[in-house]
């Protein structure tokens, strides 16, 4: 069965979604080859090459939308601090301090519904322009609702790369944000990428989607040809509406990683954050699941899991850092 499977997708390029729902129903004793076969794709592809990724909080607080999961959000009581766009040389040292640590990319992320012209936009490129110079990262940004003159005006500053996540699938939207629309978020990305940038778009997992949710989103990513899949799952923070929502299973999070590698054999799939609320004791275990691609050092709101402890993971399983 499992060789059928690897011949599919390889002669195919995918499963179809009701193949791919059978696989998320799969008994718990069927994991492993599961995990075994998302892992045997992923090195066809990429061999043992991970790509690791960074992030910087540039903007934080004060946003004007209402995104369930989000501490940032003014429609939510949270202890988040609140600060306008940093300056260029706290960030530059941000970013060295990556680089450093082992980064291959970098992203400014702002807070906020979008970015156009203005103060904020040109600080931010001319914030690039620095980064282009004095590091060899890979520049990527995730600045909310893009217009493609604004991506232009990104890319010719230096961005290579620029962020913005679906989030969940568009039947379950509705429930997650109401002050802006998916299609808007789609339009987004189909701006960066008109711009000649590439795009990182993903998913956040256990926010109440059901199981044909997560598949609708898988399909509907590869659908928009992105290059990068950030699989977030959800740390329930304290003030948001989702303060309660239930965590998935850890073999849930683990069959729905790997069917994700089945249906997105071609793109870079990482893992960035909650990963370490989630996973706990199982985040190696994850990492076979079909991941090739990994956020390092803290998140937006909260801090990730120390980086010395994530390279020598990745050592330990033979992860070659480029």
């Amino acid at each position: 069965m499992w060789a059928g499977w690897e011949k599919k997708i390889i002669e195919q390029g995918s499963l179809d979604f009701a193949e791919a729902l059978a696989l998320l129903d799969l008994q718990d004793e069927d994991l492993l080859f599961l995990l075994a076969l998302a892992n045997k794709i992923t090195q066809k592809k990429y061999g043992k090459k991970i790509d690791l990724c960074s992030i910087i909080n540039a903007k934080s607080g004060r946003c004007s939308e209402n995104c369930a999961f989000c501490a940032q959000s003014v429609y939510h009581s949270t202890s988040v601090e609140s600060y306008s766009l940093l300056d260029k040389a706290t960030v530059l040292e941000k970013a060295k301090y990556m680089e450093k640590k082992g980064a291959h990319r970098f992203s400014l992320v702002v807070s906020g519904k979008g970015i156009d012209k203005g103060k904020d936009l040109e600080q931010i490129c001319d914030i690039l322009v620095t980064l282009k110079k004095e590091t060899k990262l890979s520049l990527c940004a995730s600045l909310g609702l893009l217009s493609f003159s604004t991506a232009c005006y990104l890319q010719e500053a230096g961005l290579e790369r620029y962020h913005h996540n679906l989030e969940t699938a568009q039947s379950h939207f509705a429930k997650i944000c109401t002050t802006h629309s998916y299609e808007e978020r789609k339009m987004s990305i189909k701006a960066a990428q008109q711009a000649g940038l590439s795009v990182c778009s993903g998913i956040i997992l256990g926010l109440g989607e059901s199981k044909e949710q997560r598949l609708e989103i898988a399909y509907e990513l590869k659908k928009m040809q992105v290059d990068s899949v950030p699989i977030n799952l959800l740390n329930p923070l304290l003030g948001t509406p989702l303060e309660k929502q239930p965590a998935l299973s850890v073999k849930d999070i683990l069959k729905t990683v790997a069917v994700l590698r089945l249906i997105l054999p071609e793109v870079s799939l990482r893992f960035c954050g909650g990963r370490e609320h989630n996973l706990r004791d199982w985040q190696s275990l994850g990492m076979l699941a079909g991941i090739n691609g990994l956020m390092i050092g803290n998140y937006l709101t909260t801090t990730g899991r120390n980086i010395e402890q994530d390279l020598k993971m990745l050592k330990d399983l033979d992860f070659l850092i480029i």
